[in-house]
């Protein structure tokens, strides 16, 4: 067994080794900048080293470390504790030392708590949006060189060699313009577009070498996914008519809450595809809850705005920005001053990193929103018939709408008003699926359409905004997701409306929801009050 073991360690490093100096060769020749390339060349094999000698010992270890050790003893989960605590700080390791694509990567794996262990959720969700490596100013120097045709200290007034954020794709730079507007200058990490396609060659290769040797360990969805979102999120240009188009959307079709929802201003003869100028906008980010109590601004009141605000993206917009990470989302008093009862002040939510969207179809916007409708109203029918539209068929329904709530089915189909709020033992109960049901999860994302995959990146995102807002149950942010996706419904059987009845009829059914709705939300009051002096 164990000689098998490292044959497969072996058989995976020569493979990818091989593979990956055809692939160096093949850059360099295709190259228009021969000495670039040469370059990257030099890097690239070792970053593929690493690579390949990081994932053979992961996969070593676990086949090792858990070898006769019996299915269900006390010994075998303490030694998986370790094996999978190690391995996730391998994996944190080679994020960060290869940087780019790999820290986008280890983003990812950190937010699939549906999908992987919780030591590598503990381990990677922090520190691969907190601790990315940063770009010396020189490299900085030479990307504004040449794409604004000038160093930094003459295209501006002044500008801070120091960055105030670094992420995997780029870092941020405070500056000021000859004109005195206060500006974030985004800079792209250097060559990050050459090495981007070589590490995309390079991962492919080892996930699927590893697919090959472990048929198990199947995670080709999440790099068809990269391969998809990356070379938009590497054209700044891309990102800031991005921006343009989400606000004019919430000006357009969510009127009621556009003065909350802001994204800077870009200053377009400042920006190109690998550099973007916007405007600086003060604010902390939205889960820094003691810098947005300094600001007299409410926790509870920003949790329920970015709930409004993605859930009209999703369900009426179309158009979905889908990393809203907290690093991506900053927080400011609104500034018309507006107050709300008793005075008190009213949020506006600043959307930053505009890269990564997702455009939905009117079927798929309608039926994601008939889905998250059912999923809050607990209609086991409507739940199915909705998930299997996306292919999570007889076997997979239940598992797709537990991933998309993060809870067990029986909560999920509970009558119950707080039926989607976490328990105490739910979260510890849906690691056990993610382990015991791991080769139908990795079915079921296979099946599912693509862009469904970034609304599952997106909701993971959104959860971890408002858990870290709330910080207690809550379903509040759910009864919002209920009535937005309810309205967009609405609205689309409106606006198909061809005869007197069927516009009555459907309005009858606008009012039986929001009746429905106000009850739940009255019903979640008394709940939540009655607990409180409980």
């Amino acid at each position: 067994m164990a000689r098998s073991i490292w044959g497969a360690k072996s058989k995976l490093a020569f493979t990818a080794l091989a593979l990956g100096a055809g692939a160096g060769a093949a850059t360099i020749a295709n190259s228009d900048d021969p000495a670039t390339s040469l370059k990257l060349c030099t890097t690239v094999p070792v970053r593929l080293f690493r690579l390949s000698v990081t994932a053979a010992t992961i996969a070593f270890d676990y086949q090792y470390s858990l070898l006769e050790l019996p299915e269900d003893s006390i010994e075998r989960k303490k030694v998986k504790h370790d094996v999978h605590t190690r391995s996730a700080r391998r994996l944190e390791e080679l994020c960060f030392k290869n940087g780019g694509i790999y820290i986008k990567l280890g983003q990812y794996i950190g937010q699939l708590e549906y999908l992987v262990p919780q030591e590598y959720i503990n381990t990677l969700s922090e520190s691969m949006l907190n601790r990315c490596p940063t770009s010396s100013y020189d490299q900085v120097c030479q990307v504004v060189k040449k794409e604004l045709g000038g160093p930094p200290e003459e295209i501006f007034k002044e500008f801070d060699p120091v960055p105030i954020a670094s992420a995997s794709l780029a870092q941020v730079h405070v500056a000021r313009t000859h004109q005195g507007q206060k500006v974030a200058v985004k800079v792209q990490h250097m060559h990050m577009t050459d090495t981007a396609a070589a590490d995309y060659a390079t991962v492919e290769l080892i996930v699927n070498t590893l697919h090959w040797i472990f048929p198990s360990f199947d995670y080709r969805w999440l790099i068809d996914e990269v391969h998809e979102s990356l070379p938009k999120e590497l054209d700044f240009l891309n990102e800031a008519n991005n921006s343009i188009k989400c606000m004019d959307n919430f000006r357009r079709l969510s009127p009621h809450i556009a003065e909350y929802v802001y994204a800077p201003a870009v200053y377009w003869n400042l920006s190109t595809s690998k550099l973007l100028t916007m405007e600086f906008v003060e604010g902390p980010q939205v889960n820094d809850l003691k810098s947005i109590q300094k600001l007299g601004l409410n926790p509870h009141d920003i949790a329920r705005l970015v709930s409004k605000t993605f859930a009209e993206m999703m369900f009426k917009h179309g158009f979905v920005h889908c990393d809203p990470h907290a690093a991506n989302l900053l927080v400011r008093t609104l500034p018309s001053h507006k107050s709300g009862i008793f005075g008190r002040k009213k949020p506006q939510l600043v959307l930053l990193d505009h890269g990564l969207y997702k455009q939905l179809d009117i079927s798929t916007r309608t039926n994601y929103a008939a889905l998250w409708k059912a999923l809050v109203l607990a209609d086991a029918k409507g739940i199915k018939e909705n998930c299997m539209k996306f292919g999570a068929g007889e076997d997979l329904y239940a598992l797709f709408a537990g991933i998309l709530t993060m809870r067990p089915w029986n909560r999920v189909i509970d009558p119950a008003v707080d039926h989607l709020a976490i328990q105490g033992n739910d979260h510890s109960e849906l690691q056990m699926y993610a382990s015991q049901y791991f080769p139908q999860i990795t079915e079921l994302l296979h099946k599912l359409p693509r862009v469904i995959l970034l609304m599952l990146k997106t909701n993971d995102c959104l959860r971890s905004v408002n858990n870290a807002l709330i910080q207690r149950p809550s379903v509040e942010s759910f009864i919002i997701i209920g009535r937005v996706s309810s309205e967009a419904l609405i609205e689309e059987k409106l606006s198909h409306a061809s005869s007197l009845f069927t516009y009555l009829f459907v309005c009858f059914e606008q009012i039986s929801l929001e009746t429905r709705f106000f009850i739940m939300q009255v019903a979640l009051w008394m709940l939540q009050f009655r607990r409180a002096f409980s």
